[in-house]
């Protein structure tokens, strides 16, 4: 039987350099899906791009973490920016900040919210919501995403899980698990299987013929791999010390042996919109 593998480009906006590669790795490689940063400097880019290129399914990236600026000011989301106004860079500062409970619902909800909006009024239908370093596992802000994902008809958010061994590993399982719990509670459906959380910015053609094999040996329905492709040579990444190899992904996405080992694998490429209760993972699923 044929299974359903949804290959997303993260970042759209981030820089002109990434719109132009997830472009170019949906029309020329294996990219479906990609999910667009309203804080990006390259929104502006990237909604033309989107509104060319209909057959891309389009998610929103939420953001309260990154080198960006958050759309409201300082004054109307205090806790979640710096004396700058400035995001934290790091997931890790997010968690910090909830366990010490310095993290308000109301500004998460408040800067979401114009975020979404702003996705939003691109005018192409948006399918699926996820968060720049899948800050929507910590649960308060998993909990505002979760509603506004409902109040939007959005009825697909990205479930990440992680394989890896040690405190990350063991925390992001944890806050995984319990997010598939009160997001199925809320009618959301999450894809049966997932990869990019652990490989992230890593993803070149022999990781990604290897991650795919593993997803493949689970055997689960449907999958998401999320990836961060970007042209090579981009100048406007340089202020990001993420060590990311976007080059790399790109070169991976639009390798024709990759979409070989896709078929090989017995997966068809789609897109959130296919995705039906059904595929949803078991409440023990990682």
């Amino acid at each position: 039987m044929t299974r359903l593998l949804i290959v997303t480009a993260d970042d759209l906006g981030l820089t002109a350099g990434v719109n132009r590669a997830i472009r170019r790795a949906h029309l020329d490689g294996i990219v479906t899906s990609t999910s667009l940063l309203a804080v990006g400097r390259a929104f502006d880019d990237a909604t033309q791009m989107l509104r060319s290129t209909p057959t891309l399914d389009l998610g929103a990236h939420l953001a309260i973490v990154g080198e960006d600026p958050p759309l409201l000011t300082a004054r109307e989301v205090p806790t979640l920016v710096d004396r700058h106004g400035a995001f934290p860079l790091s997931y890790r500062t997010v968690v910090a900040r909830g366990l010490a409970g310095r993290v308000d619902p109301d500004d998460v909800r408040r800067e979401l919210t114009a975020q979404l909006e702003r996705v939003l009024d691109v005018g192409v239908p948006v399918t699926h919501v996820d968060t720049h370093q899948h800050t929507h596992l910590w649960p308060t802000v998993g909990a505002v995403v979760t509603d506004l994902a409902v109040a939007h008809g959005i009825g697909t958010v990205r479930l990440p899980r992680s394989r890896a061994r040690g405190v990350v590993g063991l925390g992001v399982a944890t806050l995984a698990h319990r997010f598939a719990r009160i997001g199925r509670r809320a009618g959301l459906t999450f894809t049966a299987d997932y990869a990019g959380l652990d490989e992230a910015g890593a993803l070149d053609a022999a990781r990604f013929a290897a991650t795919l094999g593993t997803l493949a040996t689970r055997g689960a329905p449907t999958a998401e791999i999320n990836t961060h492709p970007s042209e090579p040579d981009d100048p406007d990444l340089g202020r990001f010390a993420w060590g990311y190899r976007w080059g790399d992904e790109l070169a991976s996405l639009l390798d024709p042996q990759t979409r070989a080992r896709v078929d090989a694998a017995g997966y068809r490429l789609g897109r959130f919109s296919e995705l039906h209760a059904s595929t949803e993972p078991e409440a023990g699923a990682r």
